[in-house]
């Protein structure tokens, strides 16, 4: 598959078939293990990406440290890409133009974008948003990949904006102006109940994306209450870097080798990439 624009359409027929999994990979070579796997596509984790860059979660990359990554992740797959862009890298429509650009030319035919500011807790109301996703989507259609999946990120529930009773409906509502504005699904991290989630499904005009991990539902569940997507965010790389952590301090400890025991062998890893 060498076109981007046949990894557009294949992503979007992703979409349209099942429930589609996409465990999030946080540099190149995380993409391509995940893409042995028998991934069918690749998502970023902004928060994977930032730790392997030595930074914290939260918008603390410039545009073009994520794009270098972006790209290197597509060169080294051959499914399709979608990136996590956090919040665009800029308050400005005209900055979210800049970075869906230059997601188009790294190579990857999706975008996660959220609704939260940088570095603070609070939201663009749906109307300021909506101006962000117009943006993105004409900036799509100049670039040629009109196809270009935008998974439109409310963080009402990951940060608790608002009074509980009210967030159903401050949700359905920016699904459905977010819709309008030309997004092709909405994703609701810190939201796993199954059955509002499965009542968000019904209402929602486009596609329901969920955020799991330990302690959230299964996949099946998740699928059942009508849920289209399923990422695990940081989740991967959180293991991945507790795993380094505990296997240096058995060996700088203890002298032994515990917690690398049932690591793939050194031949089948270097292998993907040789």
């Amino acid at each position: 598959m060498n076109s981007l624009q046949d990894k557009a359409n294949l992503f979007r027929e992703l979409h349209a078939t099942d429930v589609l999994v996409l465990p999030n990979a946080w540099d190149a070579g995380s993409a391509v293990a995940i893409e042995r796997a028998g991934s069918p596509a690749i998502a970023t984790t902004s928060g994977g990406v930032s730790w392997a860059l030595a930074r914290g979660d939260g918008q603390h990359l410039s545009r073009a440290e994520m794009l270098t990554v972006i790209a290197q992740i597509a060169a080294a797959v051959e499914v399709p890409v979608t990136a996590d862009v956090e919040g665009g890298y800029g308050l400005a429509p005209s900055a979210v133009a800049e970075t869906v650009r230059g997601v188009i030319e790294a190579g990857a035919v999706g975008v996660n974008l959220e609704d939260s500011r940088a570095g603070t807790a609070t939201l663009f109301t749906p109307d300021e948003q909506a101006e962000r996703f117009t943006a993105a989507r004409a900036t799509a259609a100049t670039a040629g990949l009109s196809e270009l999946w935008i998974n439109a990120r409310t963080d009402v529930y990951l940060f608790g904006v608002g009074e509980p009773a009210g967030r159903f409906d401050d949700v359905l509502t920016r699904a459905r102006v977010y819709a309008d504005a030309g997004a092709d699904s909405i994703f609701v991290p810190g939201l796993v109940d199954v059955e509002v989630l499965a009542e968000l499904a019904t209402s929602s005009p486009i596609p329901v994306s969920a955020m799991a991990g330990p302690g959230a539902p299964p996949v099946s569940d998740l699928a059942a209450a009508g849920v289209r997507r399923v990422s695990v965010g940081t989740s991967i790389a959180q293991a991945a870097y507790s795993l380094a952590h505990h296997a240096a301090a058995e060996v700088l400890k203890q002298g032994t080798y515990g917690e690398a025991t049932g690591a793939l062998d050194f031949g089948t890893v270097n292998g993907w990439f040789s």
